[in-house]
């Protein structure tokens, strides 16, 4: 019995890490093309580091979070870590805006919900589920490629769709923060949320960023 299992093993394993290593390559080209092509809606030439991913969804409260939406998931990194971390019974869904980044996260993530729009139909999409706020949004969205006029609108309809002391984290290229968007953002941030703080940097991440953990 045992050489029969290590003979699965050694079968199945080097197969599956292969698969695995393929994925994350294929994902990760798919970002770059989606980047040089559009660098606007992209705006990072990889996904999102596990230093990173880490630091944007363990700091949101697992146990209160009835109700989850996540902006950008671009190649499912941060959907993932969502789908693992979240209770059976929260509600959750995703607004991607590209239909090959949202192709890539509903194939690697099978049962999420992934809706092909705007960050700002959140409040629109969240009544079509027959909720009425969402209790925590994690966002990939790069807003320091934004203008001042889709910043704001996002922004505004993030604020209405956060529930009372709900948790928004989203986060920032460091070579992004000096950018007039960038500081534009910040201010942004400290006007609508009654607290907001920086997280330590994911130095690993390419380029490096922190994120902002917000309270409404």
């Amino acid at each position: 019995m045992a050489t029969h299992l290590n003979s699965v093993t050694e079968s199945v394993h080097p197969q599956s890490s292969t698969q695995s290593a393929n994925d994350g390559l294929s994902h990760a080209w798919t970002f770059l093309k989606r980047f040089v092509a559009h660098p606007g809606q992209v705006g990072a030439i990889a996904p999102s580091s596990p230093a990173l991913v880490s630091i944007m969804v363990d700091w949101i409260d697992w146990q209160r979070a009835e109700s989850v939406v996540e902006y950008g998931p671009g190649t499912g990194v941060f959907t993932e870590a969502i789908v693992q971390r979240k209770r059976s019974g929260t509600s959750f869904f995703a607004i991607e805006r590209a239909a090959e980044l949202a192709a890539i996260t509903r194939a690697r993530c099978p049962g999420v919900d992934v809706c092909e729009a705007s960050a700002d139909q959140v409040l629109e999409l969240l009544r079509a589920r027959g909720q009425s706020h969402a209790d925590a949004i994690v966002c990939g969205l790069p807003w320091a490629s934004f203008s001042e006029a889709l910043q704001q609108s996002i922004m505004i309809a993030t604020h209405d769709a956060l529930s009372p002391g709900g948790q928004f984290a989203t986060f920032a290229y460091w070579q992004g923060v000096a950018l007039p968007a960038g500081r534009r953002f910040a201010r942004r941030l400290k006007s609508m949320f009654s607290s907001v703080d920086r997280s330590p940097t994911a130095w690993r991440n390419l380029p490096p960023a922190f994120v902002y953990r917000c309270l409404k």
